[in-house]
């Protein structure tokens, strides 16, 4: 069939064309010369959904009057580009096809939209019916015909029939209108052809400059050529064009944001989201949306608050996905009791925003909470999903409720039908193995229909350094390296398992084929949110401004902690040096530096709010409970697993982490 379409998009573009190109101009006089269908037909005016529509159209059909091509033109648009759920495709196919002789706006109805459609079979029947309309003697295509046939070219990845609608562009003499040649470099953009977008582009560009006009130019064909090279991953390429833009839309701005969120360069999201802020173009819904990921992953509270507050005021709908944002970003930033009140202020729950907050109750230790938001959602209707059983399962392995987590990994498959992913397997093997079930863990990976991934393997890893399992733990960490060999953590976990055993020469020659192959081992790296700046701070770090002021306070804590008869827990410094170099390395971990910045940084009893990249080691978290009572402060901390809550000497993981 498409190869057909080919054929016949040839045959057009190469023979059809013989008058003179008519200009856009005509064309949009022309579809814009008749007067709009409601004059005549007031009725279609006033419908406002499916069953409204035909209601009209059977009176229409009794009458006769549906034979008045704008009347049944003015149907088929109301069912077909209606907003959903009031749109219906179905029903609009059949009112075209009975058109005895549709008339180009028709056809560009029918076209765009099911070049529109999410339905993914809809595109190429968008282009199917393109090809019918060429061949039609009755009809002509126009400038509104051919940007929803690039769409469907775009959207199916049809690059050969793209570049025959490009040629039949050039014949027409479309190529200059703005808004196909947006469309046009869209279409090789999507199908990953940038060298012909680049061209395209360029080429508009210099038109633009010759014939001197204001120097805003074509913002959409700029928008696409951003786009195009956040796509291909070249950030550099899109950031250098998006500074050249002599006008930035939202658009604009919004893709740039989603961009760097995506790409998990969060701080450079945020940097530019305040960016904007200093220009004349406003946040709006997707702006929000597209920061929110970046602001969670940071813990930046502040301006999570912010962004929700900024919501509100502006009117902005908190929807489902919004809603579902923003609980996400207050679960991630630390503030769960914020996350459950946005929770239950939406006025509606979708199986996403039901995710956000069992995910974000399994992340705060919060398993109890977590199972019952589960029930509760079954309750109301809403069929799990594979990512709530992800976080339900993960609950249950940080609260090692192992019973609560066989019963409902074994509800999933038998009874919600859902095939387990590698990351439902991975919380199984997480929880056996942080309970001390390593050999029902192991049997596990080895029952497994799908090969055990990394991730999977660096948990069963991580039970065995934590059990001292260190037979299995040699095994696992080779398995490992020989499927990741330049990946540090299988190496530095059976390292500090054989530091823990006084086993020095094996740690030395490990730590020898880390050097030969250029492995290094992750930096601890601790950040701190305070008055909307995010202040980042590595082990022994001393580049801080104030960095003299966090010495001293580290001396401070350092002493505090003596005099409340605290020993450093120096078995967790896996180096052979004396316990008093073990003492020194400990007492300038990140998270006790930004600890120390915040205390000197914040009025007293000022809660602290740290995030860290990897997982809190025992020294730390015995420290930061004290630190919670001697100083009257609450100190949440995200490690790289979960949160931590310490507040007047304890912690809510209940110390099982």
């Amino acid at each position: 069939m498409i190869q057909n379409l080919i054929h016949d998009l040839s045959l057009f573009s190469s023979e059809k064309i013989s008058s003179t190109p008519m200009n856009s101009t005509t064309y949009r006089t022309n579809a814009h010369s008749s007067p709009h269908p409601s004059t005549f037909f007031p009725e279609l005016g006033k419908c406002r959904t499916m069953r409204d529509l035909k209601q009209v159209h059977a009176k229409l059909i009794k009458t006769g009057q549906i034979h008045d091509p704008l009347a049944a033109a003015q149907v088929l648009r109301i069912c077909a580009l209606s907003e959903p759920p009031h749109r219906d495709l179905v029903y609009a196919r059949l009112v075209f096809d009975q058109m005895p002789q549709p008339n180009c706006f028709s056809w560009n109805t029918i076209i765009r939209a099911l070049s529109e459609s999410n339905n993914e079979e809809d595109p190429l029947e968008a282009l199917i019916l393109f090809s019918q309309m060429i061949q039609n003697q009755f009809v002509e295509p126009n400038c509104f015909t051919f940007p929803s046939a690039l769409k469907a070219c775009a959207r199916t990845g049809r690059l050969e029939e793209g570049k025959q609608l490009h040629c039949m562009i050039v014949k027409y003499g479309l190529d200059s209108d703005e808004f196909v040649l947006s469309n046009l470099v869209r279409m090789y953009v999507m199908c990953g052809v940038m060298n012909d977008a680049q061209g395209l582009f360029v080429s508009s560009v210099e038109v633009e400059n010759s014939e001197k006009r204001r120097e805003v130019g074509n913002v959409v064909l700029w928008n696409v050529m951003v786009d195009g090279y956040i796509r291909l991953g070249d950030f550099k390429a899109a950031r250098q064009l998006f500074d050249k833009m002599p006008q930035r839309s939202v658009v604009s701005w919004n893709s740039m944001i989603s961009g760097y969120a995506q790409k998990g360069q969060f701080k450079e999201a945020i940097d530019l989201f305040w960016e904007m802020q200093m220009g004349d173009v406003c946040p709006n819904y997707v702006t929000l949306v597209s920061v929110l990921p970046a602001i969670s992953r940071l813990g930046a509270l502040d301006l999570g608050k912010w962004v929700h507050l900024y919501a509100e005021k502006s009117k902005i709908d908190i929807d489902g996905v919004l809603g579902s944002a923003l609980v996400d970003m207050y679960s991630k930033c630390g503030s769960f009791e914020k996350a459950i009140q946005v929770f239950a202020s939406l006025p509606q729950r979708n199986v996403i925003t039901w995710n956000a907050v069992i995910s974000g109750l399994a992340m705060h230790g919060q398993a109890k909470d977590a199972l019952n938001y589960f029930a509760r959602m079954e309750q109301a209707g809403v069929t799990p999903s594979d990512v709530t059983y992800i976080g339900v399962l993960s609950a249950c392995s940080h609260a090692g409720l192992v019973h609560e987590g066989r019963s409902i990994f074994n509800q999933m498959v038998r009874v919600s039908g859902l095939e387990p992913r590698i990351e439902h397997y991975g919380c199984m093997v997480d929880l056996l193995g942080r309970a001390g079930l390593l050999g029902e863990a192991e049997e596990l990976i080895l029952n497994m229909p799908i090969k055990p991934d990394d991730v999977i393997l660096k948990a069963l890893l991580g039970a065995c350094k934590m059990h001292g399992n260190v037979e299995m733990g040699e095994h696992i960490a080779k398995r490992l390296m020989e499927m990741a060999p330049r990946d540090s953590g299988s190496y530095v976990a059976l390292s500090n398992m054989y530091a823990s055993l006084g086993r020095w020469q094996d740690v030395a020659e490990l730590r020898l084929k880390m050097k030969e192959m250029d492995i290094r081992k992750d930096p601890g790296c601790s950040w701190i949110e305070l008055d909307g700046v995010i202040h980042e701070f590595l082990v022994e770090d001393s580049s801080h401004p104030r960095a003299e002021e966090i010495h001293i306070m580290l001396e401070e804590m350092s002493n505090q902690l003596s005099l409340v008869g605290y020993r450093p827990n120096t078995t967790q410094v896996f180096l052979n040096i004396d316990d008093e170099d073990k003492e020194n390395a400990l007492h300038y971990h990140s998270e006790k530096i930004t600890v120390a910045f915040g205390l000197i940084s914040t009025a007293p009893q000022t809660p602290l709010r740290i995030v860290k990249n990897l997982r809190v080691c025992h020294d730390c978290h015995a420290s930061l409970k004290l630190f919670s009572r001697i100083y009257n402060r609450r100190i949440t901390v995200r490690d790289r697993k979960r949160f931590h809550h310490f507040e007047n000497g304890s912690c809510s993981c209940m110390e099982y982490w």
